[in-house]
């Protein structure tokens, strides 16, 4: 136990060191530097048309460093179109947003998107890559490795330090189709992490989990805030069961409109989830863990 945690120690030592190094090379120059803001993510005002239909109606919320966010609503409520403004691959029809202080229609999205971590539990990978080679990908910024692309040797020992903080040291060298999708879901999430991104981006990470493997990642989450303390992160998911315990924030939708949106304690009560979810629902929080359970009507004989 005492080894295990001085083993997370060095690696969070070993995190604040890398972070302090430039990661604004050629490519990422014209971004702002995280030092001069605290505002990772910023919708102001957003509405989004699709087809002559308005699926987003005035959505403002405001994501900041070090802030970890749930965001949750029923099937159609719009998350997925929130989480593209987010990893700056969707434009709003109307209103505004930021994205590590450059605002859409204003910034080289390709360039801005490096300083984003997304993991995709749908993962398209069809190459029998080993979790190594997966975790590299993240750095060329592709499903499979383009071809002549070689990590350094430092990239390299960086994916593995990745790999060892997510419990993986011993599947590195395994490959793709081998993997149960928990050691899929966490490989994934070392390589998000291996661009040093300011913002992580999770949707429904525990699709396909069961319990234990649901666990596991979820611990794997919870780890991010002693490793990369001033990291920001969305989950997208629809169960409050699969919320990290250190949700800091959630944003409730219902058919595209805010429900509520702020820290979770006040956003994350019975009266807003039954409303974001329109079925009477109860809300319990113990020891750090959100749980929802039908609110049954009582019977009579």
């Amino acid at each position: 136990m005492l080894a295990g945690m001085a083993l997370i120690t060095e690696i969070a030592a070993a995190f604040r060191g890398s972070l302090r190094r430039s990661v604004y090379s050629a490519g990422l120059l014209g971004l702002r530097r995280a030092s001069t803001m605290r505002e990772v993510v910023e919708l102001r005002n957003v509405t989004f048309r699709r087809d002559n239909k308005e699926i987003l109606h005035d959505v403002s919320f405001t994501v900041r460093q070090g802030e970890h966010w749930a965001m949750l609503g029923s099937n159609g409520a719009g998350k997925s179109t929130v989480l593209g403004f987010c990893g700056a691959v969707t434009h709003p029809t109307t209103g505004t947003v930021q994205v590590l202080g450059n605002r859409l229609g204003r910034v080289d999205i390709q360039t801005l998107r490096r300083s984003i971590g997304h993991v995709n539990p749908r993962h398209p990978l069809r190459s029998p890559l080993t979790v190594r080679e997966v975790v590299l990908s993240g750095l060329a910024g592709s499903v499979d490795l383009p071809p002549r692309w070689q990590a350094t040797g430092d990239e390299t020992v960086r994916a593995d330090r990745l790999i060892d903080m997510l419990g993986l040291a011993d599947k590195a060298a395994l490959r793709w189709p081998t993997l149960s999708q928990g050691e899929r879901g966490r490989a994934l999430i070392a390589r998000a992490l291996i661009v040093e991104p300011r913002l992580l981006l999770l949707d429904e990470p525990s699709t396909g989990l069961d319990v234990a493997a649901r666990e596991q990642l979820l611990e794997t989450v919870d780890l991010l805030e002693q490793t990369h303390p001033e990291l920001a992160s969305i989950v997208v998911t629809h169960h409050l069961e699969e919320l990290p315990t250190t949700t800091s924030h959630a944003l409730l939708l219902k058919q595209g409109r805010v429900v509520a949106a702020g820290t979770a304690l006040d956003v994350l009560t019975t009266e807003n989830v039954s409303e974001a979810f329109d079925h009477p629902i109860n809300v319990d929080h113990q020891d750090g863990r959100w749980s929802a359970r039908a609110a049954r009507l009582s019977r009579t004989a």
